[in-house]
C-alpha cells in the first residue's frame, strides 16, 4: 500500500467521525464542557444506547475523551485542536453552504439578531458595574467554563431570578454560540418584562478561541 493511502486513509478517520448530524451536535455540546453520556443524550434528544454509540466513533476519531468516574463515564473535547476544527468546519458550511446561510437567516428572522460586541470593551463595562451578563445554558456547562463576571440563569430558571436583576442596567445574554436559541428566547422574556437586553453571539467557545478570559465554577 503506498504511503499517501495511508495517511489519507487515516485522514479519513476524522471524516467518518464527523459524517452525522448527531454526533456533531454531541460535540458542539461537549464544547461547552466534559458532560456524562446522560447528560449529553438527554440534551441532543436521544437514547442513552444511540448517544454511546455515536460517542464511540467519536473516541474512535480521537476527537473526544472519556474517563470512568463510579457508575458514570464522562466525555470531554480532546484538546483545543477539536474545538479550533469544529469552529473552522461551522465556518466553512457557513460560507460555501447556500443551505446553511438560508438557516441562519431564517434563525435571525425568527429569533431576532444577535448583539456584535467589542469583547474587551463589554469585559471592561461588567466589572465598571455598567452591564448585567448572564449565562442561561445548564448550570454544570456554566460551572465547567464561563466568561468572567457571568451570573448563572438557567433558562429553565430565569424568571425565578428576574428580581434580582436591575432594570436601570443592560443585560446581556449568552449561551452556546450563534446557533444557540436559548439567549435569544432568554432576552424575549426579558425584554416583555422590561429589562433592557441583548443577546451575545459568542458563547464560552468561541470566547476561548478569542484568547479572553474565562473561570469555572460556582461563583461569577
Amino acid at each position: 500500500m503506498k504511503f499517501d493511502d495511508v495517511l489519507y486513509g487515516q485522514l479519513a478517520r476524522i471524516g467518518r467521525a464527523v459524517a452525522s448530524g448527531p454526533r456533531l451536535a454531541l460535540l458542539d455540546l461537549l464544547r461547552q464542557g466534559p458532560r456524562t453520556v446522560e447528560a449529553l443524550a438527554h440534551e441532543a434528544g436521544l437514547t442513552l444506547a444511540n448517544a454511546s454509540q455515536h460517542l464511540k466513533v467519536l473516541r474512535q476519531g480521537r476527537l473526544v475523551e472519556a474517563e470512568k468516574r463510579g457508575l458514570f463515564v464522562t466525555y470531554r473535547v480532546a484538546d483545543q485542536a477539536v474545538d479550533d476544527f469544529y469552529a473552522a468546519l461551522r465556518g466553512l458550511a457557513e460560507a460555501r453552504l447556500a443551505e446553511v446561510q438560508q438557516i441562519a437567516q431564517s434563525f435571525v428572522e425568527k429569533r431576532g439578531g444577535l448583539e456584535p460586541v467589542d469583547r474587551r470593551r463589554l469585559l471592561k463595562r461588567v466589572r465598571a458595574g455598567e452591564v448585567t451578563v448572564i449565562d442561561v445554558r445548564p448550570a454544570e456547562e456554566y460551572r465547567a467554563g464561563h466568561i468572567v463576571g457571568a451570573l448563572s440563569m438557567p433558562l429553565k430558571e430565569l424568571e425565578k431570578h428576574l428580581g434580582g436583576l436591575p432594570k436601570g442596567r443592560e443585560i446581556v445574554a449568552y449561551c452556546r454560540g450563534p446557533f444557540c436559541v436559548l439567549a435569544p428566547e432568554a432576552v424575549k422574556r426579558l425584554r416583555a418584562r422590561g429589562y433592557r437586553a441583548v443577546a451575545l453571539s459568542d458563547g464560552v467557545a468561541e470566547w476561548r478561541a478569542h484568547g479572553l478570559p474565562l473561570t469555572a465554577g460556582d461563583t461569577p
